[in-house]
């Protein structure tokens, strides 16, 4: 029973591991021209796992940024995950501390989103099904960043290809299907306020602050607004 679990979240998290493929190669293959192997990028993969925060680290390294900087910056672009994670334990509150933690340890931006589709069509999620779908885009990502870095000498100019927009693309993706799920539980009107919130509330705070503060700070008040109008 539990295996049944483990394997629905990995075939829910296809449209995650078809987005890590494009990702994860332009990662890869953006390491090689800051002089990062393959097997340091399966380390970096192994242990950061976090596809903007590689990127940034890659960029870092090129431009030959102290080691502080790098883990300050790192820190700062992965903020987020805490709010993340602390959402995803409140799904799981049976749950023991090991198995939360485990979880929000390989927690990403695209198996939240996920998560969040899977509880509005089941209220109940197994934390067996978070499992599959959590290892399942790990295990991903991994391969393709070690594949494409292992090909990086042979791409010379990636950004060609549109590897570059994959991530949007994979992020419109979950994002529909998610808004779809909510449209049918949710009303309309209220999806759109705290949309607009948070819109408002990102494009406002990133003229002060990094976009990272303010995709953070921008979601708390997301979130204030959706509890404000549930209280109504």
């Amino acid at each position: 029973m539990q295996g049944s679990f483990v394997k629905e979240g990995a075939i829910d998290a296809i449209p995650t591991i078809l987005g890590y493929a494009s990702i994860g190669l332009a990662c890869g293959i953006v390491s090689v021209n800051s002089g990062i192997s393959a097997l340091e990028m399966a380390l970096m993969s192994v242990f950061v796992y976090a596809g903007s925060a590689q990127f940034v680290m890659c960029a870092m390294i090129l431009a030959g940024a102290p080691l502080m900087s790098i883990a300050v910056t790192v820190f700062f672009v992965n903020l987020r995950h805490f709010l993340l994670s602390l959402h995803t334990a409140s799904m799981f509150q049976k749950n023991s501390l090991g198995s939360n933690i485990f979880i929000g340890s390989f927690l990403t931006d695209e198996s939240y989103g996920v998560l969040l589709r899977k509880q509005l069509e089941n209220p109940t999620v197994s934390p067996y099904w978070m499992y599959g779908n959590n290892l399942a885009s790990y295990t991903a990502w991994v391969l393709f960043t070690v594949l494409g870095n292992l090909i990086g000498s042979f791409i010379p100019n990636p950004e060609g290809l549109g590897l570059d927009f994959a991530l949007v693309a994979m992020f419109v993706g979950i994002f529909a299907g998610q808004l779809e799920a909510m449209a049918r539980q949710i009303p309309l009107r209220k999806i759109g306020w705290i949309l607009l919130s948070v819109f408002l509330a990102y494009m406002g705070l990133v003229l002060v602050t990094s976009s990272y503060i303010a995709v953070l700070v921008a979601t708390l008040i997301g979130c204030f607004v959706g509890v404000m109008l549930d209280d109504k």
